[in-house]
């Protein structure tokens, strides 16, 4: 049986294929095992000093008092929503993340999706296609000169903002935990500002207790200009019935989601199901599938600010 060594690296999450190369030039002895099931994680994991995972298991207790040996866990990406933090800060062990490596990604999924809505680019394509030509139906609107409100300031909320700056529109910062975001790109405001001003919401929050549907109805009836509802962030944070029914009442222009209240689509519950064909129907809806920060070139950055911060926090020698 292989003895617990402090260095000794589970990779339980499909990465990109630097991965073995960087933690070894880093000092580490990477173990890379992207096919593991989160049981046989759980039955060697007293083994080794770290691991990184993206989205496979969750750091729970029950994984944390088994991990006897654990020095850090390495979230491959940005959300830790699925890692109990309070009781692995009891335990002692280090916590890095990497949103620095797919804010950029982010941004530019936000952008993306806010510019195919405004333009109709996939019901223009769709159209075509089909042999149809609409000008007139295909008809968008601009983003200049519109109020676009980033709700959560972090990494990838000011990401989004420096995209924006080319635009030509005002945008609106609010973050109930950060001041002096103001800069040359962005006016930090109150939530009572945020509420009366902002024409384009984007959410940019972590999926907490705090946060969890935070986005339902009567939060949403709280915008009085809203026209639609961009989300890049956690699916939780939004109510889905709720924002189906202000695109019932023609209150948006439209929505765009890349991240949705239950992604496993095969496991929906009857009420999901009903919100999600609801949702799906309507035209002025834009979807994908939680790959805002997917990007070939943030897949090999994630692993360079992983070891990177690592080696900054003298995780990577004993």
């Amino acid at each position: 049986m292989n003895q617990p060594t402090n260095n000794r690296v589970l990779i339980v999450d499909q990465m990109h294929d630097s991965v073995e190369r960087l933690f070894t030039e880093a000092g580490f002895e990477p173990d890379y095992r992207p096919d593991i099931k989160p049981a046989e994680v759980l039955d060697i994991i007293h083994q080794y000093g770290g691991v990184v995972v993206r989205s496979k298991m969750a750091i729970d207790k029950s994984f944390l008092d088994a991990a006897v040996n654990l020095r850090f866990v390495a979230r491959a990406g940005a959300g830790i929503d699925k890692i109990d933090y309070p009781y692995l800060t009891e335990k002692g062990v280090k916590l890095v993340n990497a949103p620095e490596g797919n804010r950029d990604a982010l941004g530019e999924h936000a952008i993306g999706m806010l510019l195919n809505l405004f333009h109709r680019l996939d019901k223009g394509n769709r159209e075509v296609r089909d042999m149809i030509w609409d000008r007139e139906g295909n008809r968008g609107f601009e983003v200049k000169g519109k109020t676009i409100g980033i709700f959560g300031f972090g990494f990838m909320g000011s990401a989004f903002a420096e995209k924006l700056r080319g635009f030509s529109c005002r945008v609106l910062a609010y973050d109930k935990y950060k001041t002096d975001l103001s800069n040359e790109y962005v006016e930090q405001v109150d939530l009572e500002t945020f509420f009366r001003e902002v024409e384009i919401l984007s959410i940019h929050v972590p999926l907490t207790a705090e946060t969890r549907f935070l986005f339902d109805e009567a939060y949403l009836e709280r915008f009085q200009n809203l026209k639609v509802v961009v989300n890049t962030s956690r699916g939780e944070v939004l109510k889905l019935s709720a924002l189906n029914k202000l695109l019932a009442e023609g209150k948006l222009l439209g929505a765009a989601l890349d991240v949705l209240e239950n992604e496993k689509l095969k496991t929906l519950t009857e009420e999901q199901q009903q919100d999600f064909d609801t949702l799906r129907a309507f035209g002025n809806v834009i979807l994908s599938p939680h790959v805002g920060g997917w990007t070939f070139e943030s897949y090999e950055r994630i692993n360079e600010v992983l070891v990177s911060k690592l080696q900054a926090e003298g995780l990577a020698h004993v």
